[in-house]
């Protein structure tokens, strides 16, 4: 008897009505009584020759119908497991090739120096031919990382790679290899000249230090140059970046005082209107953020503070009109109990996990919040991974 897809899990299955997880299956998809998967009208030919077995990418079989359809889903599963509904926005998809940063494996056996992502659970390597997510300027740096590998790295070594796109150009962080003597220094700074890189850093086990950086290294935020201190948090695509923030500007539009909680290097605070207070548990961050904002006589004052040991109180938030929340994926509980006890009026809640967004929403809303609006935002294109932006109000 043949089954209609009809979902796709968390995971990247298809599911038919009666449960059936089905690899690599969309709904509409059949699954036929010989076990076999009839293609439906959201299925495609994915576009590279290393899908499925890289896991950089879960769901190169959706059309991008398709992949705007999943990443409602997750949203909307997400709230209804928490007894919450709202309007869900057509998803926002960046385009591919548009990944300004990841981490990257490397393993030099056999005379080879492979390079990729780990194959789908696996921690074996898949040797990186193409991409259709990494943007072309990180992309181009592989055949040349294969080449310095070749001498920096040791035989039957793994070496992690961290690829970013700054202002500059790539800045490449290299951690599980060494450089000792004049000849493999001279090769690290021939390899980052000749590929124009911003910055190379090298993590020995004591953390990441610069070995070649010609001028500082910054990223542009809200049109405004930040210092960007290695390792930094960025969103995954300008593109999406740029869908987050609009959704932020709407949802605190009109708002004089705002509190950007988790605030990083300041995508959101050097992007809103108004009087800004940022605050954020890294040191260096908030840094680069004061730095920044000096520069551009931005209205941004920047803390240090860690939300998740010591969060703002109701009392400290009445200062505010709205707030943003930009949390890691474990999500904001213990700030969003506050707020929700506040009398502010406006939240804009960004997410990269709907299952803590959904959890986060059910105190908001059970503190007086309306949840207004939630724009589903797919950066890591192709993935599993959905992010969100999504709008409260009283």
């Amino acid at each position: 008897m043949s089954e209609t897809i009809v979902r796709i899990a968390a995971r990247g299955d298809g599911v038919t009505a009666s449960g059936r997880h089905v690899p690599f299956a969309v709904p509409g998809d059949v699954l036929l009584a010989d076990g076999t998967v009839q293609p439906g009208a959201g299925h495609q030919v994915p576009p590279c020759r290393h899908f499925p077995q890289c896991g950089g990418c879960q769901l190169q079989h959706l059309t991008d119908a398709a992949y705007a359809d999943y990443c409602a889903s997750r949203v909307t599963g997400a709230l209804a497991q928490h007894g919450l509904g709202a309007e869900i926005r057509p998803a926002h998809l960046s385009p591919p090739n548009s990944r300004r940063r990841a981490t990257l494996r490397a393993l030099k056996a056999g005379g080879r120096v492979l390079i990729g992502f780990n194959e789908a659970g696996s921690n074996r390597i898949v040797d990186m031919l193409e991409c259709h997510v990494l943007h072309p300027r990180l992309l181009a740096l592989l055949q040349p990382l294969r080449t310095f590998l070749a001498t920096a790295l040791p035989s039957k070594r793994t070496a992690e790679i961290q690829l970013t796109l700054a202002d500059q150009g790539p800045d490449v962080m290299l951690k599980g290899i060494e450089v000792v003597g004049l000849e493999a220094v001279e090769a690290l700074s021939q390899f980052s000249e000749t590929n124009r890189l911003a910055r190379l850093s090298i993590d020995e086990g004591f953390g990441p230090e610069p070995r070649y950086e010609p001028q500082p290294v910054t990223i542009t935020l809200g049109g405004t140059a930040v210092p960007m201190p290695i390792g930094s948090f960025l969103q995954a695509t300008e593109d999406g970046e740029a869908a987050l923030v609009a959704a932020a500007r709407e949802a605190t539009a009109g708002s004089a005082r705002i509190a950007d909680l988790f605030a990083g290097l300041g995508t959101f605070a050097l992007s809103l209107e108004g009087q800004l207070t940022a605050a954020e548990a890294s040191r260096d961050a908030v840094l680069a953020l004061k730095l920044a904002a000096a520069r551009s006589g931005r209205q941004v004052t920047a803390e240090h503070r860690d939300l998740y040991r010591r969060p703002y109180d109701a009392k400290e938030l009445t200062a505010f009109d709205s707030v943003v929340l930009d949390p890691p994926r474990a999500g904001a509980q213990e700030q969003v109990r506050e707020l929700a006890a506040s009398p502010v009026v406006r939240i804009a809640y960004v997410s990269c996990n709907p299952a803590t967004f959904a959890r986060d929403a059910e105190i908001l809303v059970g503190g007086g919040y309306k949840l207004d609006w939630v724009k589903p935002v797919g950066q890591f294109r192709w993935s599993t991974h959905v992010e969100l932006a999504a709008s409260f109000s009283r």
